[in-house]
């Protein structure tokens, strides 16, 4: 019934839709569609950048308490620390607000932290085939001559299945990237229409044409991933409504033994 209920859904929408929708007991997909496309990522590239500096940190022994001097040419608006104008911040605050609030000057610190060649490289090493980031935040001048950060619904299933799984770092660096995923405030999209209090790691991502919301949904039947990524958009509110209907759906099908 659910299955059906969202290939209705899924023809009406007039964008083009990209998702994975994935039970983990059993690995398998509810939907797929569109898996291989490469789009532009907007902001759910944070996710493995957050990834890339957290493994930098335990292959290092750094510390996320250590404090790096926010540098005037990384500072952009749609921007926490911008507003506090904050002169320094701690690698922790900048991971931070990198996920919970998308913010973009941190995100620029943390590009500049690694490197965008290292960041290419280590999501080529974690198998995210056709990730990658070409441009800093905000620098619509780059994205103009055709340099964009760019990623899969197949990339994004396999890195969070990934951080489910425990994978890519040791225990307690891996929970750092659950928590901060978990302490997400965007909830316009996936848990839109949900009405029961759901933890849900994720991270949205947005631009004129484009709107996303990746990650792990945690519930007591089940843990299942959903990733719904909308391009060529044409009216941003509306895509997040039918990313909402799309995640009502799936946690609909995902609660359907409730109380048997």
């Amino acid at each position: 019934m659910y299955k059906q209920q969202l290939a209705q859904l899924l023809d009406q929408i007039p964008y083009r839709v990209h998702v994975i929708i994935q039970d983990y007991r059993t690995n398998e997909s509810l939907i797929e569609k569109n898996t291989q496309s490469v789009f532009s990522s907007a902001s759910v590239i944070k996710v493995p950048i957050l990834m890339a500096v957290l493994h930098h940190l335990e292959k290092t022994n750094g510390q996320l308490s250590q404090v790096v001097p926010i540098t005037s040419d990384n500072v952009v608006d749609f921007s926490v620390l911008t507003e506090q104008k904050q002169k320094t911040a701690t690698l922790h605050e900048l991971l931070l607000w990198m996920i919970i609030t998308s913010d973009n000057t941190a995100t620029n610190m943390c590009i500049d932290f690694i490197g965008i060649e290292t960041l290419n490289y280590y999501f080529q090493q974690i198998g995210l085939k056709s990730t990658s980031v070409q441009r800093k935040m905000m620098d619509f001048e780059r994205q103009q001559k055709g340099f964009d950060n760019v990623t899969t619904a197949r990339d994004m299933q396999h890195l969070f299945h990934q951080i489910y799984a425990g994978k890519l770092l040791a225990h307690e660096w891996n929970e750092v990237a659950l928590n901060i995923l978990l302490r997400q405030r965007s909830h316009e999209s996936l848990k839109r229409y949900l009405v029961d209090d759901v933890k849900i790691a994720h991270k949205t991502g947005g631009l004129d044409t484009v709107d996303h919301d990746v990650g792990i949904v945690f519930t007591e039947q089940v843990d299942y991933f959903i990733g719904v990524f909308l391009t060529e958009v044409t009216d941003n509110e509306k895509a997040r409504q039918y990313i909402g209907q799309i995640s009502k759906i799936a946690y609909a099908h995902f609660q359907r033994d409730r109380g048997n």
